[in-house]
Parts: C-alpha cells; structure tokens; sequence
C-alpha cells in the first residue's frame, strides 16, 4: 500500500479544497484509505486555504506532519513556498503555479512578493525540487480561469506520484463539477496533464 501526504495550497477561490476533496474520493474509490483536512487564513475571498490530504493505511489523523508533505500542490506560488517551509518532507515536491494573487499586505506596501527565482532557492535550500506551470493560462485556454484547480490536478497526475489511476481522478472530476462544465474540466484536465 503506497502512502502519500499532500497539501493543496492556495487562496480562497482557487477551488484548492474542491481539489483535495477530488483527489481523496479517487483514492477511496481506487480501495486506499484517506483523509482530509483544511486549516484557513482569513475567513475571505482571497484568504490563505491549504487543505491537507493523507493517503495510506496508517492514516488517521487528518492534518499532515511537519515536514512530512511529500508534494506541495500550489494554485499560487506564495502560498506554495509558505506550506513548504512548513511542511515539505526533505527531497519533496512543489508543484506550482506561476501566476501570481498578491496578499493585502504585500498590495498595501507591507510585505514584498518573493519572485520565481527566490522561491526555487529557498526550495532547493529546504532540499526539495519544484516544477512550475502556467496552470491560470492553462486554465483560461480550457475555457474559464475557475478551472485552474483541474489543471492543477491533472499536473499532479502527471507527476505519476498520485497511487492511485489518472482514469480514477478524471471520472472523479466529472462527477464533481457542475454538469454544464464537464466538457471545459476534462480540456483543462488534460491541458495540465501535458504540461509536464
């Protein structure tokens, strides 16, 4: 039995918790054992979300370990780089995405926004690798932007580190979007599964 511990990151908006949700129903229906957990910055649009899931026999608890996250999955790059320095186990993952959603703070003049270049740094620093896509491009050319946590998806599965079958995730994903928009989910699906 494979495990897996994997934190969806992102703002409130991006879909991140509808993800981690999709990503442990596939588990289950695959015959693993998982679990969920959300922890949320401000209680608003926009607001710091990472929803933690756990794959694997011994799993009980809901939250992922400190440094026990073998991917970091990021609908934004910050809020990726915030999780991993928290919670990425030595040699993992962070897949991202580029696009950037500037916090109030860093909007108000209070904070400075790190670049692509300062986020891959302090990764390799923290001893793990990271891939980036344009998932919000991605996204738009599947149709809406509010697709980017499929794209995100469908970069996870890419990966090949998901244990359980992208055939799973990709009926999950049908059956959890609005019926109108199955169509655009499975483009942006696969949009991010050849992103990588």
């Amino acid at each position: 039995m494979k495990n897996l511990n994997l934190i969806i990151a992102g703002v409130g908006g991006q879909g991140s918790v509808l993800a981690s949700h999709m990503v442990a129903m596939a588990a289950i229906r695959d015959g693993l054992r998982a679990r969920v957990g959300e922890t949320f910055g401000a209680a608003m649009r926009g607001g710091a979300v990472a929803s933690h899931v756990r794959i694997g026999e011994d799993v009980n608890a809901p939250l992922v370990p400190r440094g026990g996250a073998e991917i970091v999955l990021a609908m934004e790059p910050l809020e990726g780089l915030r999780n991993v320095v928290d919670f990425m186990a030595k040699g993992g993952l962070l897949l991202t995405n580029t696009h950037e959603w500037l916090p109030v703070n860093v909007n108000i003049g209070r904070a400075k926004y790190p670049n692509m270049e300062q986020i891959r740094d302090a990764v390799a620093k923290l001893g793990g690798k990271i891939i980036e896509i344009d998932g919000t491009s991605l996204a738009q050319q599947a149709g809406n932007v509010r697709t980017l946590n499929v794209v995100m998806l469908g970069a996870l599965a890419a990966t090949g580190k998901l244990p359980f079958s992208t055939e799973t995730l990709r009926q999950v994903i049908t059956e959890n979007v609005p019926r109108k928009t199955v169509d655009m989910n499975l483009k942006a699906f696969d949009l991010g599964l050849k992103s990588i």
